[in-house]
């Protein structure tokens, strides 16, 4: 694999983390929905088991967030390190 498709792979991966990312956010929204919906309901299994279940993937995002920003500083520097911008204006 050369140096442009690495950065290429990189950039797919930074992709999926954002996909990731947004999913997190999309089921924790969903949670608090539920929670919202059971202040009607007052179903005291949901009262107890949610926060937890909300704290969880709270926690996976902030590690999905941590991760992905890690990587796209080891990407950036892998790009300047390598003089990915010259490769890609020789290519085009």
């Amino acid at each position: 694999m050369n140096k442009l498709e690495k950065v290429e792979l990189m950039d797919k991966i930074l992709n999926e983390f954002e996909d990731l990312r947004n999913s997190q956010l999309s089921v924790l929204k969903k949670i608090s929905k539920i929670e919202a919906d059971n202040i009607n309901l007052g179903v005291s299994l949901l009262e107890k088991k949610l926060p937890e279940m909300w704290q969880n993937v709270d926690a996976n995002l902030n590690l999905v967030s941590a991760l992905e920003e890690e990587f796209q500083e080891y990407r950036d520097k892998y790009y300047t390190d390598n003089n990915i911008a010259a490769l890609e204006a020789a290519r085009e």
